[in-house]
């Protein structure tokens, strides 16, 4: 399934990473992204030059990571899509474990119109 979004799956997996170590309090670092992710820290660092040429990171040279305005705007959006896609597929009878592993894949597919959608779904349902 194409990607509706104009970001790839590892690039709006690889923000929603630094969102989430920002939360946590955590350090941006390559080797905690490479953790997250699971990825190699080689991975990490040729991703992380992909988002610093998109405007969505930067990084002081070999040093920590931070996310931009524009790569905030884009890892909170997914974030938010992840949340939604999993409390929607908790609602529908799904354990929290699958639901936690398919909204990591379906959440990139998935169109904001859709997300929204299901977001207005489960405000009703509240």
């Amino acid at each position: 399934m194409k990607n509706v979004h104009p970001f790839s799956q590892s690039q709006e997996d690889f923000l929603e990473a630094l969102l989430m170590l920002e939360e946590k309090g955590e350090t941006l670092s390559t080797t905690n992204v490479a953790n997250i992710l699971r990825v190699s820290k080689p991975a990490v660092h040729q991703m992380g030059h992909e988002l610093i040429d998109r405007g969505l990171i930067t990084r002081i040279d070999y040093g920590a990571m931070s996310l931009t305005k524009k790569g905030r705007e884009v890892a909170e959006r997914t974030w938010k899509r992840h949340r939604v896609l999993k409390e929607f597929l908790m609602e529908l009878g799904v354990s929290e474990e699958t639901a936690e592993k398919d909204c990591c894949e379906i959440e990139h597919a998935l169109s904001e119109e859709t997300a929204s959608c299901i977001e207005r779904y489960l405000e009703q349902k509240r």
